[in-house]
């Protein structure tokens, strides 16, 4: 509701997104209000992993309880999560959509550089990818701008994509190249 009265949003491509089975939905990523706003652009219901210090500080309890029911799950970016990749396999194995913001921060502007955990859930689930690119969130940094998202805001979502199958141990070249490949994808739209 706000954003149509507040903001000139449209979404292209909701035909691209499959009804049901799992789906792992790769994003730039420019401001907090960017996984709301797929959220309401997708037409499936969205999980998502967010920094875990979002779950913490001085709004502490509401800010965790309105993340949570909202679908998200505190990510540990300092090192390895095993507890959120568990999280995040377990969504998919539910045939559920699960939000990756490939970049791991906002970026401001540019489509920044991928990090490899996006390729390890998909190689892991086998789940299908889809690309999509958000533009003019860069302005809305806080939250609240929930309830007050201005400026003109678009969603391009691309088509399912999968990523080839690897066999045996996999190495960092490779790890490398798939993830350019997801960045591509995103890049492209």
């Amino acid at each position: 509701l706000t954003l149509r009265l507040f903001s000139d949003y449209k979404v292209g491509g909701r035909e691209n997104v499959p009804p049901m089975g799992p789906l792992i939905v790769v994003s730039n990523h420019m401001s907090n209000m960017d996984p709301p706003l797929l959220g309401v652009s997708l037409p499936r219901r969205t999980w998502f992993l967010a920094k875990d210090s979002m779950f913490r500080g001085r709004a502490g309890r509401l800010k965790a309880w309105f993340l949570t029911a909202y679908g998200g799950f505190p990510l540990n970016r300092e090192r390895p999560d095993i507890r959120a990749y568990r999280w995040a396999l377990n969504k998919l194995e539910q045939d559920c959509t699960l939000v990756v913001f490939p970049e791991g921060i906002r970026s401001k502007g540019a489509l920044g550089k991928g990090l490899p955990g996006v390729v390890r859930l998909a190689l892991r689930s086998q789940a299908p990818l889809i690309p999509v690119a958000i533009t003019g969130t860069e302005h809305l940094g806080s939250l609240v701008r929930v309830f007050n998202p201005t400026g003109t805001i678009r969603v391009k979502i691309g088509t399912v994509f999968s990523l080839p199958s690897v066999e045996g141990r996999l190495n960092p070249e490779v790890l490398n190249s798939l993830t350019e490949t997801v960045m591509r994808r995103i890049a492209a739209l």
